[in-house]
């Protein structure tokens, strides 16, 4: 791993302020969730730190590490750990049910996804994009196969709830007026639950109910 020095042949010079690898992946995420992968600037999150350059480079090689360690960050927070705390849920229409509120209540994970597909084409974003998409692809079409369904029939559920995902804070950020916000978002939530989960009893919505 590359370290900053104050002149050629110089031992490594550690940073001015006490930053972890974690904080600049962290601070690279939230560039990437508001303008794309090149909003990654170095000099930039520098500022939003309040610390060096050399900090960066006690930390990382070059540009391009950074970024991979913001997706990976990613990938472990919004995928990761997502399925990890579900798989606790026995029932896959509950499991489906809790899945879509985090899902479609986390506005910062939905603008990443949103903004990372923009930049699909990046050599750096798409392995990590291709890998979290077959993932969640493979977490829903199993969640829908335990409610009985065919495997063939279990994967077209899945990619239809993956869209509606998809497309919902796509349509957010082209035009934040058209998508429900509020009670309205609970009941659309409860309407895409039922055409995209097969004919059986849905499980309570577990936040609160709008008022009478």
């Amino acid at each position: 791993m590359a370290r900053s020095v104050s002149r050629a042949g110089a031992a490594p010079t550690p940073p001015r302020r006490r930053l972890r690898r974690s904080d600049w992946a962290a601070a690279a995420l939230a560039a990437i969730r508001e303008g794309g992968v090149g909003a990654v600037v170095i000099e930039g999150l520098a500022e939003r730190l309040g610390a060096t350059k050399g900090s960066f480079y006690w930390h990382f090689k070059d540009r391009d590490e950074l970024v991979e360690a913001a997706l990976e960050r990613w990938e472990r927070q919004e995928t990761d750990d997502v399925i990890e705390r579900l798989r606790a849920v026995a029932d896959p229409g509950e499991r489906l049910r809790r899945l879509f509120e985090m899902a479609f209540g986390d506005h910062p994970g939905g603008d990443t996804n949103v903004t990372l597909l923009a930049d699909a084409a990046n050599p750096l974003v798409s392995p990590a994009l291709r890998r979290v998409t077959q993932r969640r692809l493979d977490f829903l079409t199993g969640a829908f196969a335990e409610l009985g369904l065919t495997p063939r029939t279990a994967r077209h559920h899945a990619l239809l709830a993956y869209t509606a995902y998809v497309g919902y804070f796509e349509l957010r950020r082209a035009a934040p007026s058209a998508t429900p916000t509020g009670p309205e978002s609970r009941d659309y939530l409860d309407h895409l639950l039922r055409v995209v989960v097969p004919a059986r009893p849905l499980p309570p919505h577990r936040g609160n109910q709008p008022e009478s």
